[in-house]
């Protein structure tokens, strides 16, 4: 296993998608986040079965958290232990954890306390496996084929979104949550040997600077993380790269997350009218993520970046003024496509613009607030609009987002930043 893991990866002229190691991470990442899928399913009907409405709502919400605290001393694990060791190491906990709770249910009836612990050990666990995740591609393949493999890794997630819910319900329905609890461990589990048999190339700085001083580990940990942030904060495309990203978030969640079902509520499109809105917005995303994928490079990233955020904004304000289902399925399909398209080259420009040996703490600063900060604004989101409706809400969650194409273009730095050739 250490052998295989420290094989260097090999020099890559070809394309990603013909290159066996990256697809064998692509399969491992797949797997990993269909078993994401399949768990939400099962720890919300196990929670809604087992406690009040109340209760499984604070057992949905208990991994936000540890996420959020969490984050960025997970970025410093994954730059300092290596992102494959971190990614490997996160994967056999989740499966654990979750195949331990598939056993205690179908034995017994515990109540809700195994799924809020749970809850806790995932939001933990996902602090250092995000970063990991973020800092692999670099590792396993060359430069210039960054971009191609941030839209197959966004193929790769919507795949798994499609597929991850739908054999959760299967699981339930078969079974009970202890089923889709086993069925989700399984599908984590799978991800275990490919990511054993991924190939990366190690860097001399992965460890850090050495110091053998008593208790050095924890300060040389928070030296780490001063110096991940001072860098991200000097760089010139980064620092207003992550002001885009957490202002596009911040815009983004509360419509499509809380928002869209209040819509739906309110304009009698019912459940089905939603899931028709949410294709939609699926659809264009994994467009956009063809797109990167197939082209592997776009020119004028900043440019394309700043305004696909700008029209997405425009979009999400539209979504609540029309009154029909199938104009909604439309805007949605349009604020898809450009959320995924400004989404996947931000990543892009991520990865290729960080120092590899920073990937990780670049990551945690980048899916903090989006992973951990954002959810957090959706209680506030549903107040607002109990208090003024879903039309002026909207349109300031779309304002908000398009503050982040506004800083794309009016910084120069970003807004001339390119892909590799």
């Amino acid at each position: 296993m250490t052998a295989t893991g420290t094989a260097p990866a090999p020099a890559t002229t070809g394309p990603a998608h013909r290159d066996g190691n990256v697809l064998r991470w692509l399969g491992a990442y797949a797997s990993s986040m269909a078993g994401d899928g399949v768990y939400y399913v099962a720890l919300s009907w196990a929670a809604v079965q087992t406690g009040s409405p109340a209760q499984a709502g604070m057992v949905m919400s208990a991994s936000a958290l540890p996420r959020a605290v969490l984050m960025l001393g997970g970025g410093v694990i994954a730059d300092r232990w290596g992102p494959r060791r971190v990614v490997i190491g996160s994967d056999a906990v989740r499966c654990a954890a979750v195949l331990a709770v598939a056993g205690l249910l179908f034995l017994t009836s515990p109540g809700l306390w195994p799924l809020a612990v749970l809850a806790l050990v995932f939001g933990a666990v996902d602090a250092v496996f995000v970063p990991a995740v973020g800092a692999l591609p670099a590792r396993i393949t060359g430069t210039a084929q960054l971009a191609r493999v941030q839209g197959m890794r966004g193929l790769a997630y919507r795949f798994a979104v499609i597929v991850g819910a739908p054999l959760g319900g299967i699981g339930v329905a078969a079974g009970g949550a202890a089923a889709a609890f086993g069925l989700a461990g399984l599908l984590i589990a799978l991800s275990l040997p490919l990511l054993i048999s991924v190939r990366i190339r190690e860097l001399p700085s992965d460890d850090g600077p050495a110091d053998s001083s008593p208790g050095s580990r924890g300060t040389t940990a928070w030296r780490h993380l001063v110096t991940g942030l001072r860098r991200i904060r000097r760089h010139r495309v980064l620092a207003p790269l992550m002001l885009v990203i957490a202002l596009g978030d911040l815009g983004f969640v509360g419509p499509f997350n809380v928002g869209l079902t209040l819509l739906a509520d309110e304009r009698g499109w019912g459940a089905s009218g939603m899931g028709w809105v949410l294709a939609g917005f699926g659809t264009g995303a994994a467009l956009a993520s063809l797109l990167l994928a197939v082209r592997g490079r776009l020119p004028h990233a900043g440019r394309v970046a700043a305004h696909a955020i700008l029209a997405g904004s425009v979009a999400i304000a539209a979504l609540a003024q029309v009154p029909g289902v199938v104009a909604a399925v439309g805007i949605a399909l349009f604020v898809g496509l450009s959320a995924g398209l400004s989404g996947a080259v931000c990543g892009a420009l991520l990865q290729t613009q960080a120092d590899p040996a920073y990937l990780g703490r670049v990551t945690a600063v980048s899916s903090l607030v989006s992973l951990g900060l954002a959810p957090l604004t959706m209680p506030l989101f549903a107040a607002a609009v109990g208090a003024w409706g879903t039309r002026p809400v909207f349109v300031v969650s779309a304002v908000l987002c398009g503050l982040g194409g506004g800083v794309a273009l009016c910084v120069k730095d970003l807004r001339r930043a390119e892909l590799p050739r």
